[in-house]
């Protein structure tokens, strides 16, 4: 275990020993669960405070663009998260992966239209600013951490190949769609079909006798979801990116929670590629839970 994980565990048992001397169990899960969340999406919640706080601060006349701030921003938070092994290098390849196939599919809906960034920028390829593949690692760091943090597990998991079909097909439609009739509602489907029995099994405390907690994975993408389209409206709202046909004050449609919620698929999938220990195709249940050695 590293210098900075212990650390970060030593801490998580002191907050959680005076949280317990002094609060009803439940509420300390609770409260615990609340700030390790908030631990796990550091990355994506650093982005978001510099896209706010860039559109707050910045003048156009500056020598620096803000894209290209935020582009220098992002991959030097991405290098202290691997300095301080706050991410693996393992980690780091398959979040890259999604940092690769999330810009792919920026250039192509930039250009047909679907949304754009309006500002300039030097850091920026194809009308579209390089920081904004970030926004997708964030997403893949969120769920690569998040299993580490709360020692997930995935029971009972489809196999694989099933998952990896259906993430690829989600990611196919996102293009295919443009030319070709929208499957989305049959992805939908296909996702609660092959999850419908799959549990998140995971642990708020780090302690011996910590209890096992555990929620259906199609919820869990739901609710992620959820989140990333508020920050969506963050995006909008300061005018980082713009959607198509959107007025200035308009909420992003709910239409992209759905795409969120498919693309989740997509990013946990290929996330899984180096977390096949989480897997289980076999039932879980809290006695056989072992102690977590992976927390944060």
């Amino acid at each position: 275990m590293t210098a900075p994980i212990r650390s970060t565990l030593s801490l998580e048992r002191r907050l959680g020993d005076w949280a317990r001397a002094r609060l009803p169990h439940l509420l300390v899960e609770a409260v615990m669960f609340i700030l390790k969340q908030g631990w796990a999406c550091l990355f994506g919640g650093l982005l978001l405070i510099a896209i706010i706080g860039t559109k707050l601060i910045w003048n156009p006349d500056w020598p620096l663009h803000r894209y290209d701030a935020l582009f220098l921003f992002a991959i030097t938070t991405q290098a202290l998260f691997l300095r301080f092994k706050l991410e693996t290098w393992e980690e780091a390849r398959v979040i890259l992966l999604f940092h690769l196939t999330g810009t792919a599919m920026e250039w192509f809906k930039v250009h047909a239209g679907s949304w754009a960034y309006p500002e300039p920028g030097i850091f920026k390829l194809m009308d579209v600013p390089l920081f904004s593949g970030f926004m997708y690692a964030a997403v893949g760091s969120y769920i690569a951490r998040v299993i580490r943090i709360f020692d997930m597990r995935f029971a009972p998991y489809p196999p694989f190949w099933m998952t990896m079909v259906l993430a690829v097909a989600i990611y196919v439609n996102f293009f295919a769609h443009h030319f070709l009739p929208d499957i989305r509602y049959a992805l939908f489907a296909a996702t609660l079909i092959l999850f419908a029995r799959t549990r998140i099994w995971f642990r708020v405390s780090s302690h011996e006798d910590a209890r096992d907690w555990w929620m259906p994975l199609p919820v869990a993408a739901f609710l992620s979801a959820l989140a990333l389209w508020v920050a969506e409206n963050v995006g909008t709202a300061t005018g980082t990116w713009l959607y198509s046909g959107q007025l200035p004050g308009q909420w992003v449609s709910f239409a992209k929670l759905g795409s969120w919620y498919l693309l989740l698929f997509v990013a946990f999938a290929t996330v899984t590629v180096v977390i096949r220990s989480a897997l289980s195709q076999k039932p879980l249940s809290p006695r056989v839970r072992s102690h977590p050695s992976r927390a944060v």
